[in-house]
């Protein structure tokens, strides 16, 4: 993923070089085209070829917090209250 990006990186640096040291360029369009050329087509593509890896992360979160709340409720006493009828009321004989 990241060799698409680094490429791409290297080749609208190189742009932009050319671009700024021509006679008949400048330093503004230069900017332009790294900016235009490079930096917002690779934002775009990282997200793109980031989202597996998002979606993957986020079930991994998802599955843990399910784990979590299904190991909370099997505990009966989870919540650590104490129950109302603790002691059980004592009888007198008659």
């Amino acid at each position: 993923m990241y060799l698409v990006l680094i490429a791409w990186f290297y080749v609208a640096l190189m742009m932009a070089v050319a671009e700024a040291t021509s006679n008949v360029g400048s330093l503004l369009g230069a900017v332009m085209t790294f900016l235009l050329y490079g930096l917002l087509p690779m934002s775009v593509v990282g997200y793109i070829m980031g989202t597996p890896a998002r979606k993957r992360r986020r079930l991994a979160q998802e599955a843990e917090q399910h784990a979590a709340h299904l190991a909370s409720t099997a505990d009966p006493n989870a919540s650590r209250e104490t129950p109302r009828d603790a002691i059980a009321p004592v009888r007198e004989k008659a």
